[in-house]
């Protein structure tokens, strides 16, 4: 009788541990989130991106490719250095990443090189994504570093956000205005 009683105690304690890290990974997915919101409302294609280790958000990025006019300024590789200019370094061990959409494989190169230890993906990009629908490069053997992947955090807020965007754009006819960013003006 005493055993079932301590099984069932552990199951408890196993399931609560298990709604704090789906907390924890809501309230970072969150983060990312508003990063996205940043982005859409500049005119740039809704993904965000924070780097987390620790509890603490370290890096945080929104995609400003059209805005810069850079091919690289993706919200992964943005929450990415910033991450490492505050930790003062390339390594980002024990970091995690909390990005709305699958990683390509520009940042899933960086995100291997940089040494994260695991990424939670919002929705999956089945036309472009580096960490699972296309290819697999942050959990490929041949490389000097796995990465560990949790996908479907907030699926339907991350896919929604990108669904409407590409809606609002088909209707306005595909025209890209440059937006205003006050990041150019700082």
């Amino acid at each position: 009788m005493k055993s079932s009683v301590n099984r069932h105690l552990f199951f408890l304690n196993n399931a609560c541990d298990c709604d704090n890290i789906v907390r924890y990974m809501r309230n970072y997915m969150i983060e990312a989130l508003a990063e996205a919101e940043k982005a859409y409302n500049c005119g740039e294609i809704p993904i965000g991106a924070v780097v987390e280790k620790n509890g603490i958000i370290l890096g945080r990025g929104y995609n400003l490719t059209e805005t810069l006019g850079d091919p690289t300024a993706h919200a992964e590789i943005i929450a990415i250095r910033e991450a490492a200019k505050t930790l003062g370094g390339w390594r980002l061990l024990d970091c995690n990443l909390y990005v709305t959409c699958e990683p390509c494989a520009m940042c899933a190169g960086a995100i291997v090189w940089s040494r994260i230890k695991k990424v939670f993906i919002g929705t999956m990009d089945p036309k472009g994504g580096a960490c699972g629908s296309v290819f697999n490069i942050i959990q490929e053997e041949k490389l000097n570093h796995f990465v560990e992947i949790e996908t479907g955090i907030m699926e339907a807020e991350c896919s929604g956000i990108l669904k409407d965007f590409f809606k609002k754009l088909r209707l306005r006819g595909s025209k890209w205005d440059k937006p205003k960013d006050s990041r150019l003006t700082e």
